[in-house]
């Protein structure tokens, strides 16, 4: 009875099992009959007539970037050589000046009283000198006593020269044509040796003052071309190097060069600038720009394989005129999809054009 138990048991365990797999069986063809399906009602992709090119391999430069200030290359900080009280200071903050014009004109009460003074000296030195010439004509006087005069008065036009040296110190003058930049002063301060009153500037003539690595001092000479860019007003523009110092700063391990850029009414002195520095070469992977179809943050190239468009996703690093880096995602020679590549698909047909 027992026996007929179990046999009973496993024929009904086998039956069941049996039923599973074809059960299985039935829902596994009907899955593949509506992906079979699926696949004849999908239509099919048009075929796009693209452009190509080929990924590339070229030296590229490492580019150290460092900082440097817009300046004019004619500046000067005006200050007087005397003490005085400003009397006139026609000049505002951004004035226009022409070489000579007035900027600062001093007091000049205690000057010109010995200016006068002076002038009185000499012209009694010359009186004197003149009559004992006179005198010696007349064999009246000692050609001892004639050089003597003529000594002093040697000595009163050099102190009257000095005197009205003096008094043209009490007024300033622009030393070239260009702007005031600062104002340090106004009517009524006092002004005194070494005290700063105003700046002016050159703006027509501009120029990158910057500071190099040691590391690289040797590798920069007069008249290399260095590009710059300037990010307040997204201009970049082609350096000269005017001049490199041949030594370093032992505090900041780096050297200062000028570098002589041209006009452009976008640059004002003060300005923020980035120079490129070219380190040593390398090789790297690059395609035209136009191959790049950017989809969120992702950055896609479409190949051509097979008379289709395969769709790759890339990672750029620097960006040129008219090509891009490529870091990851792309093999030396394949070839890219640079024009009608905006609206592909992956698999898509393709016709090159």
């Amino acid at each position: 009875m027992k026996n007929g138990n179990g046999d009973l048991f496993m024929k009904c365990r086998n039956l069941t099992t049996i039923l599973a797999i074809v059960a299985l069986s039935t829902v596994l063809t009907a899955c593949g009959n509506d992906e079979k399906h699926a696949e004849k009602t999908r239509p099919e992709l048009p075929t796009a007539t693209v452009s190509v090119d080929t990924v590339k391999r070229q030296s590229a430069q490492n580019q150290v970037e460092i900082v440097g200030t817009v300046q004019a290359v004619e500046q000067a900080e005006i200050s007087s050589k005397i003490t005085g009280n400003i009397i006139t200071l026609p000049v505002d903050l951004g004035s226009t000046v022409q070489q000579g014009d007035l900027l600062v004109e001093l007091s000049a009460g205690e000057i010109s009283a010995k200016v006068q003074q002076a002038k009185a000296q000499l012209a009694q030195a010359r009186r004197n000198l003149a009559r004992e010439e006179n005198l010696l004509k007349k064999h009246a006087a000692t050609p001892e006593t004639v050089k003597s005069l003529e000594d002093i008065t040697r000595i009163a036009e050099a102190a009257y020269k000095e005197a009205k040296t003096m008094l043209d110190y009490t007024r300033i003058t622009a030393p070239f044509s260009g702007i005031v930049t600062k104002k340090h002063a106004n009517a009524g301060d006092l002004a005194t040796p070494g005290k700063i009153l105003l700046n002016i500037e050159e703006g027509t003539k501009l120029q990158v003052l910057t500071a190099i690595p040691e590391a690289m001092i040797l590798q920069i000479k007069k008249g290399d071309r260095l590009p710059v860019f300037i990010p307040s007003v997204d201009l970049t523009i082609t350096g000269v190097v005017a001049e490199v110092s041949p030594t370093a700063d032992p505090s900041s391990r780096t050297a200062p060069i000028k570098l002589g850029i041209a006009t452009d009414p976008k640059l004002r002195s003060g300005q923020f600038a980035r120079v490129a520095l070219a380190s040593e070469d390398s090789e790297t992977l690059v395609i035209p720009t136009s191959a790049i179809v950017p989809f969120g943050q992702m950055e896609r190239v479409f190949i051509a394989e097979n008379n289709k468009a395969k769709l790759r996703i890339v990672r750029t690093g620097a960006f040129y005129d008219t090509s891009v880096e490529i870091l990851s995602g792309l093999q030396e020679n394949e070839t890219v999809i640079v024009a009608g590549n905006q609206t592909l698909e992956d698999g898509q047909p393709i016709v090159v054009q």
